[in-house]
């Protein structure tokens, strides 16, 4: 007969294997030292948007952004106008670095979903981002404060806002408390996020999930020359095979409820700030993110198989990335517009995370 404590262990010792943790943590004896998250004080968990079984997408072609953006967003109207009603719209972009334009979400994109949003939004707009470094410089670089010419904009950088705590595993694979923007937690806001398509030198692909929660970790900035303090590097600490894990993690906390990818012009090569421009003309949108993100690699060439926070955000329910469960909205097939992406040059190192941590005994 099992005990309640037996049951504990047990779905604990499965919920490694499933993960990737099993072998280390089962060699280590470390069972006792992955506490169960009810053990911590954890930010709410938020119910992310899964449909019933099947997904829908917007999907279309073209160069001009600005019609791109109303064209795969038109389809979501009627529950857009909904889900926004006594809510802050808050629109979050991609600028990991705020000297790069290529890395960062276009402005006309961003030009594009405020033409659509405020006919059916009165409020003010507030464009938040959580850079690697001081966000401010790069809402004045990539001319985002341009806007407020046209629209009641508020600029957020969010390392300079509250955060809330949020449990990762470090590289020791013990628990460690991390702080996330409070202001993605918050039932009150809309978000939107919109970003590129680019490769990555952790995790391979950068598109709507990733655009979300690595922005949700904070950095509280140095006072008197202090160095920062920096929860996203904490995410990084156990390299790429961990950092899967850890956006996982922050999923479970962190979406946004509307997605789109402007994909007019991808990156590839040594992103996500490194790398080169591809001439890829395709945008698309909808509710669930990681349905999108198993479309970008597919439009990007990368197997699916190969993004690891993908397939545990898919597998705990966070949404679908089987192709054959999401319906494409629109007259362009996603399947005639593959474009095989040149991936980052450590790609052999960032695959590492699919490979068991003690080899197998011959």
């Amino acid at each position: 007969m099992k005990t309640k404590e037996n049951q504990l262990v047990t779905g604990r010792r499965e919920a490694l294997k499933i993960f990737g943790l099993g072998s280390a943590a089962l060699l280590m004896g470390d069972l006792g030292r992955i506490p169960s998250i009810a053990t911590y004080e954890m930010a709410p968990k938020k119910n992310p948007v899964v449909p019933a079984g099947r997904s829908k997408v917007a999907f279309t072609s073209g160069t001009d952004r600005r019609a791109m953006i109303f064209e795969v967003m038109e389809p979501f109207k009627d529950k857009i106008r909904k889900d926004l009603k006594g809510k802050q719209l808050v629109i979050k972009p991609n600028m990991v670095s705020t000297k790069v334009p290529l890395c960062a979400t276009h402005v006309d994109a961003i030009r594009g979903l405020l033409e659509y949003i405020t006919p059916i939004y009165n409020g003010q707009v507030i464009i938040a981002e959580a850079s690697n470094g001081e966000t401010t410089p790069g809402f004045e670089n990539y001319g985002y404060l341009t806007l407020q010419k046209d629209y009641d904009i508020k600029f957020i950088d969010l390392n300079k806002t509250n955060g809330n705590p949020i449990w990762i595993l470090d590289n020791n694979l013990y628990p460690q408390k991390i702080q996330v923007a409070s202001m993605f937690l918050d039932p009150g806001n809309y978000i939107i996020s919109i970003s590129r398509l680019k490769t990555h030198n952790a995790v391979i692909m950068t598109a709507g999930t990733k655009n979300m929660v690595m922005a949700a970790p904070i950095i509280i900035y140095g006072v008197d020359g202090q160095k920062p303090l920096s929860y996203k590097r904490m995410m990084h600490g156990g390299g790429s095979r961990w950092l899967h894990y850890n956006m996982f993690q922050v999923a479970q906390h962190v979406h946004a409820n509307f997605t789109i990818i402007d994909g007019v012009e991808g990156m590839e090569g040594n992103g996500p700030s490194g790398g080169t421009a591809v001439d890829h003309r395709i945008a698309l949108a909808g509710e669930d993110a990681l349905a999108i993100d198993s479309l970008c690699a597919k439009l990007m060439g990368i197997p699916l198989e190969d993004l690891g926070y993908l397939q545990y955000c898919a597998a705990d329910g966070l949404g679908i990335i089987d192709r054959e469960k999401i319906d494409i909205i629109g007259s362009k097939d996603p399947d005639k517009y593959v474009i095989p992406y040149k991936l980052h040059e450590n790609i052999a190192t960032q695959l590492q995370w699919k490979e068991p941590l003690i080899p197998a005994k011959k």
